[in-house]
């Protein structure tokens, strides 16, 4: 259980590290190190109850050309121009144990989560005098739950995010910050997984319910960077908005708005004698 969580911890703590802001600077070609997060966040996107998560996980950085391990993703380079990459990346989440969720309780688990897929990255604006870029994030990502076992698909997921970074907020800090938002689709087999309660888990206060494809919320986050020494430290705030989702109805959405805020803090111990040069 234990390895369960590291895996899925160092999948999920990338999903809000704050997207890189380095523009056009020399960084080494690899990074090694170990880092701790410390993670709030609701059992499922409309649950009311929330958990704390302690969670330790590997820092790892590679820079390549076509390959990259960075702050922020797994990703491999598919086509790239200097206004649109074409990339793929991968995503995880926590498993939630139904009976220590009172609105799930007698229903099965909810295994880790991975998605994985293609992002198209637009560049839409980059002042690199003050440190600003703006971009548009279009991905799609199929999703897969896994007790460790055995991987099942449940669906698919499509994303699109608008992203701003500001470097250096307060001159001469090296704090930066990021902000995404952005409305989120997904089919009837994602939504299914979380939402649908099939009629043997119906009861008097759950009813049965069928979850169907198409608008599943919006999401804001926003989040606070900084390098220090051997130290990169972040934090995080973000809401989702599921007014109007198309499984709004389930008995198993609870709240309408939820929230979900971190702190992570990684050490890095060793790195790369040979430079690159970034492009963001």
């Amino acid at each position: 259980m234990r390895v369960r969580y590291i895996i899925t911890a160092a999948l999920l703590v990338v999903n809000f590290i704050l997207p890189g802001i380095a523009i056009c600077e020399e960084k080494p070609l690899w990074e090694i190190g170990v880092g701790l997060a410390l993670l709030q966040m609701p059992d499922y996107r409309g649950s009311d109850e929330n958990r704390v998560y302690l969670l330790p996980y590997p820092y790892a950085v590679y820079r390549g050309d076509i390959f990259k391990i960075d702050e922020n993703r797994i990703s491999g380079q598919i086509f790239k121009t200097d206004r649109v990459l074409l990339d793929f990346s991968i995503f995880g989440s926590v498993p939630v144990k139904s009976d220590d969720n009172s609105a799930r309780a007698g229903m099965p688990d909810l295994d880790s989560t991975f998605e994985l897929g293609p992002a198209l990255k637009i560049k839409l604006w980059s002042e690199k005098e003050y440190k600003i870029k703006l971009d548009l994030t279009i991905p799609v990502r199929a999703v897969f739950s896994t007790d460790f076992s055995s991987v099942r698909h449940e669906g698919w997921v499509f994303s699109p995010r608008i992203n701003f970074v500001k470097g250096d907020l307060i001159p001469g800090t090296g704090l930066n910050l990021g902000i995404s938002a952005g409305p989120m689709f997904a089919d009837s087999g994602y939504h299914d997984y979380y939402y649908t309660v099939e009629s043997q888990y119906s009861t008097a206060v759950r009813p049965s319910y069928s979850a169907g494809g198409g608008y599943s919320g919006s999401t804001l986050t926003v989040g606070l960077g900084k390098e220090y020494k051997q130290f990169i430290f972040h934090a995080f705030v973000s809401a989702d908005f599921l007014q109007g989702a198309s499984f709004e109805d389930s008995p198993l959405v609870k709240r309408e708005t939820t929230f979900m805020s971190g702190v992570n803090v990684s050490w890095v111990f060793f790195k790369s004698a040979k430079m690159v040069g970034l492009e963001k």
